[in-house]
This record gives structure tokens, C-alpha cells and sequence, in this order.
């Protein structure tokens, strides 16, 4: 039996590739499921059916995560329906490919908002009562684009090292209260929204040393890793297939 066996997980941006795997990994890892989408539920809804078919809880919620007040009223419908919150993955994040001439105000709050606002806002619902459980864990999808600026555009590349900066500063917190703290930097991840392409024979805007792009699957495998594991925190994992040496 899984360490988060009967747990309760919130995964927001269910409904893209990522996010719909990790929520299936979680199910099969035996946690139930809270899942919003911000557009397009379908994806989200079936990952809360597969969820409902191995007997796990599952509910499904729609959010604008730039609207500061939705973290808080997703959190408090969480809780009223499935009794707490012992996991937090926020996946859900927004992207457009933006010269850093071109980038308007109203562009970059859209995407500070929905990238580390809401993240933000999340954790700082859901950690008090970890804390006074002595159970949690907080896992924030990042990207490499925080690391190293990558292509898509400053806006996104600032707010996922503000994500990495969120970790360093939260985890040493509450590490001693049984909660965990960590950001998964994917990079170059196939059939997702944001990256449409079949991962085995697409080419890529970078060469890849593995010599094709990632797979949500292996997104989630690893998510899942870092999930079950109490003695890691504070820490910034990238999965690049290689693009990073660290």
C-alpha cells in the first residue's frame, strides 16, 4: 500500500495532458481526487472517471485561476466534499511564445496570476492544515523556462523561477511539520496543450539529447515519485531528457 493511500490531492489543470496523467497516476496510487480545468473539462472528467472506476473519490470543479479569489473557494469546496487536502500539484499555467518587446501589462499579470499567484494562494490555503496534521505534500509543475529563459517568452520564463523561489521559501517552513515542498520542471513535453506533438517523431525547437520529447506518463512517473517521498524538499527537479546538465 502506497504512503498516500487514502489520501486527498487537489491537481488544478486537469484537463490538459499533464495534469489529467498525474491524476491517474494518483488514482492508481489509491488518493482521491479534487481536479479543476480552466477551459476544457472533458480531459478532467475522464481522469475523474478512470479515478471513480478503481473506487476512489473524484470531483471535478471549473476555475480562472487569474481571478485571486478561485484558490480559496476551490480549497473550501475541497474540504466540504472530500474532508481536507493532504496533496497539492498545481499544474494548471499558461503560456504564450512573446518577444520581451511585445509582451503587454495586461499579458504579463495574466500570466504571473495563473502561473504563481494562484500557486501561491493554494499553498497558503492548504498548509495550515497540513501543518497541524503532520502530513503534506506540495508539488508545483514548473518548467526549465525558470532556469534558463527558455523560448516562450519572459513573462512565463519569470513566473516559473518565481515558483522556484516559492519552494526554497516555503519548504524549510514546514519541514519539520511533516510537509514537503518541491517544483518538477518539465521540458519539450508531448500531446499536451501547449506542446501538441507526438513525442516519438516530432522535431523539437532544441535538440533533445534522448532524441525525442517527453511523454506526460513520464511527467506524472515522476511527480508520483516525488509525492510518495517524506525526506525530500526544497528541491527544483527538472526533466528534460537531458537539455540541463545539473
Amino acid at each position: 500500500m502506497s504512503a498516500l493511500s487514502g489520501r486527498v490531492a487537489v491537481v488544478t489543470g486537469a484537463s490538459g495532458g499533464i495534469g489529467k496523467s498525474i491524476a491517474r497516476t494518483l488514482a492508481d496510487d489509491g488518493v482521491d481526487l479534487f481536479l479543476t480545468y480552466g477551459r476544457h473539462s472533458d480531459d478532467a472528467e475522464e481522469a475523474a472517471a478512470y479515478a471513480r472506476g478503481l473506487g476512489r473519490r473524484a470531483v471535478v470543479a471549473s476555475a480562472d485561476l487569474a481571478d485571486s479569489t478561485s484558490p480559496a473557494r476551490l480549497v473550501e469546496q475541497a474540504k466540504s466534499e472530500l474532508g481536507g487536502v493532504d496533496i497539492l500539484v498545481a499544474n494548471a499555467g499558461t503560456a504564450t511564445i512573446t518577444g520581451w518587446r511585445e509582451i503587454d501589462l495586461e499579458t504579463w499579470n495574466t500570466t504571473l496570476a495563473i502561473n504563481l499567484t494562484a500557486p501561491f494562494l493554494l499553498a497558503q490555503q492548504v498548509m495550515p492544515a497540513m501543518v497541524e496534521k503532520r502530513f503534506g505534500r506540495v508539488l508545483f509543475i514548473s518548467s526549465i523556462a525558470g532556469l534558463n529563459g527558455g523560448v516562450v517568452g519572459a513573462h512565463y520564463a519569470a513566473s516559473k523561477a518565481g515558483l522556484h523561489g516559492l519552494t526554497h521559501h516555503l519548504a524549510p517552513r514546514v519541514a519539520a511539520d511533516g510537509v514537503t515542498v518541491n517544483a518538477l520542471a518539465p521540458a519539450l513535453i508531448g500531446d499536451t496543450k501547449m506542446f501538441p506533438v507526438d513525442p516519438d517523431t516530432a522535431s523539437t525547437p532544441v535538440p533533445i539529447p534522448v532524441g525525442r520529447a517527453g511523454r506526460p506518463q513520464e511527467v506524472a512517473d515522476m511527480a508520483i515519485v516525488m509525492l510518495r517521498n517524506g525526506y525530500l524538499t526544497n528541491k527544483v527537479v527538472t526533466l528534460d531528457g537531458g537539455i540541463l546538465p545539473r
